[in-house]
């Protein structure tokens, strides 16, 4: 187990070497979202209801700004004599873009099977299964065709010989992943997954009516850890690796919690504080509080990619909410699926 346990820490680190860009979109607390990062990370947490919600707007300093809202909601159920579980869940998210109001809109339900491996400690293999709607669309009118520019000003009275013929698709998405996650007796949690999105290589019809492209699929890699740190202490880290038509993009960083309140019976309330970094994009510091069943996250990205020079170093501003929490019509074994608990 020990070797695993290296080997997970040696994958954050690894995968913290170099990055670009990749075609989805993302969160900077991406740890919060997660049937965004993988459909096989729902149900890494202690208790059987959890609900996440994000909040994100970007680039108010450049230009229009792009504000991107996302709802996770996982529920964990046991299956079988042995302690398998299984986690149905949902992830909805809407995402508005820009000038031309580009705006995207998913629901993708999902499932996923929690194999138990060891009748002593919570290790779990864990296949997931994802797949919904997804559907987009813009305002056409507020395009800007180059032909329209006269003696170098734009007026949208002039006619362009682009022709505009659809604003808005849909397709039908499909991702799945693998992942794996034990405790140890240190009551250290770690895990590590794979997954692939777009499996299905969707088509997205051309706003000009020809040749239509597609979605390429995504490889996504995934690690996460928590340990304890003195008597009060908590050491959190994640990364995430996503390749995608040849572009790469890499979340990583890491969090030190302490204890602000302990109680008797119930987790103790923990303050956090920590930065992540989007490689060759933005730095981001984080905090995070967690008190009762709910835990509250605010980060901001400081730009640092090519951008930096108009944006002032000014990122996006993004806030997580997340509840948890076991539903008491249900007893306390499925607390056995522990996680990396935040």
């Amino acid at each position: 187990m020990k070797r695993i346990l290296q080997t997970t820490l040696l994958l954050i680190v690894l995968l913290g070497i170099r990055a670009a860009y990749a075609q989805d979109y993302t969160f900077s607390q991406f740890y919060e979202q997660p049937l965004l990062r993988n459909p096989a990370l729902a149900g890494l947490f202690t208790g059987d209801l959890r609900v996440s919600m994000s909040y994100r707007d970007q680039w108010g300093s450049v230009t229009v700004p792009f504000r991107t809202g996302s709802l996770n909601i996982e529920h964990k159920l046991p299956v079988g004599k042995a302690n398998d579980l299984i986690t149905i869940a949902s992830q909805m998210s809407v995402d508005a873009a820009g000038d031309i109001r580009l705006k995207r809109t998913q629901i993708l339900p999902s499932i996923s099977f929690h194999k138990s491996l060891s009748g002593e400690t919570d290790t779990y293999l864990t296949a997931a299964f994802q797949g919904g709607p997804v559907s987009s669309q813009f305002d056409a009118t507020q395009l800007k065709m180059g032909d329209q520019f006269r003696g170098g000003s734009f007026d949208a009275s002039n006619p362009t010989a682009q022709v505009i013929t659809n604003n808005k698709y849909s397709y039908w998405d499909v991702n799945a992943g693998l992942s794996f996650s034990s405790t140890l007796r240190n009551k250290t949690n770690f895990y590590v997954a794979v997954g692939m999105s777009h499996i299905n290589t969707p088509t997205i019809t051309s706003v000009t009516g020809s040749v239509p492209d597609f979605l390429r699929p995504k490889f996504i890699m995934n690690a996460g850890i928590h340990a304890p740190s003195g008597e009060r202490g908590h050491i959190t880290a994640f990364t995430d690796l996503m390749m995608q038509n040849g572009n790469r993009q890499l979340l990583s960083g890491i969090m030190y919690g302490i204890n602000i309140v302990e109680y008797d019976n119930g987790d103790p309330d923990i303050l956090y504080v920590g930065s992540f970094m989007r490689w060759g994009d933005a730095l981001i510091p984080v905090v995070k509080v967690g008190f009762n069943h709910v835990s509250i996250g605010l980060s901001y990205d400081i730009n640092i990619s090519k951008l930096k020079v108009v944006s002032n170093w000014r990122g996006g501003l993004e806030l997580s909410i997340v509840y948890r929490d076991f539903l008491k019509i249900r007893n306390s074994t499925l607390d056995k699926l522990r996680c990396t608990r935040f």
